[in-house]
């Protein structure tokens, strides 16, 4: 991939390495973020899978959680997986007792819906947006999407139509772990977005 972003991966909790081996493979610069001031200095953002209590708590703690809101507000390219669906959610349906999330997707999410980490299982999907060939999906103890606005894109589906991925404007969510399965086309989806938002950017600023 053409262009070098750099790519922020919050690292309070989850596989924040995974991701960060799929996206240096494509050629992105990346950068641990626990702190506002590591978030000011990149050009994208990702989400990882985890505990989604466990990263909002973090997220307050840390001082990252309204950083993170005014960064989804002013455009910043974000990508939640699994964990990170649930926290770009506007509502998540059954949350813990004073679970908050970023928000910015107007979508309704339910965790845990597939059940216990036992009950993991792995989908082919059919994905327009990134051609013909179905992405392999591994889903684990991953939400849905129950409620999706006007204004959100699905980008996919299982066979009874439970949307499992996202995009509305500047944020991309997924049900599964892509960066687990071997298929990065969803990174390379992303990292398209993040490219484009740069290149406005320097075009702008000439």
């Amino acid at each position: 991939m053409a262009g070098s972003p750099r790519v922020g991966v919050i690292a309070l909790q989850g596989d924040v390495r995974e991701h960060e081996r799929v996206l240096q493979g494509l050629g992105a610069e990346t950068v641990r973020v626990r702190r506002a001031e590591e978030l000011g200095r990149v050009d994208g953002l990702v989400i990882p899978g985890g505990e989604s209590t466990v990263i909002d708590k973090l997220s307050r703690q840390f001082g990252l959680q309204q950083p993170i809101r005014e960064a989804i507000s002013t455009g910043l390219p974000v990508y939640g997986t699994c964990a990170g669906l649930i926290l770009l959610a506007d509502r998540i349906i059954d949350g813990t007792e004073g679970q908050q999330s970023f928000g910015g997707l107007d979508i309704a999410v339910r965790r845990n819906a597939f059940g216990r980490q036992t009950e993991s299982f792995e989908a082919e999907l059919t994905v327009p947006a990134l051609g013909e060939e179905p992405v392999h999906a591994t889903f684990i103890r991953a939400p849905i999407v129950e409620r999706a606005g006007a204004d959100v894109e699905v980008l996919a589906a299982l066979s009874d139509r439970t949307i499992v991925a996202v995009r509305q404007g500047n944020l991309l969510g997924t049900s599964f772990h892509p960066e687990v399965g071997g298929d990065a086309r969803f990174h390379e989806y992303f990292l398209r977005h993040v490219l484009a938002r740069v290149r406005s950017a320097t075009a702008s600023a000439r």
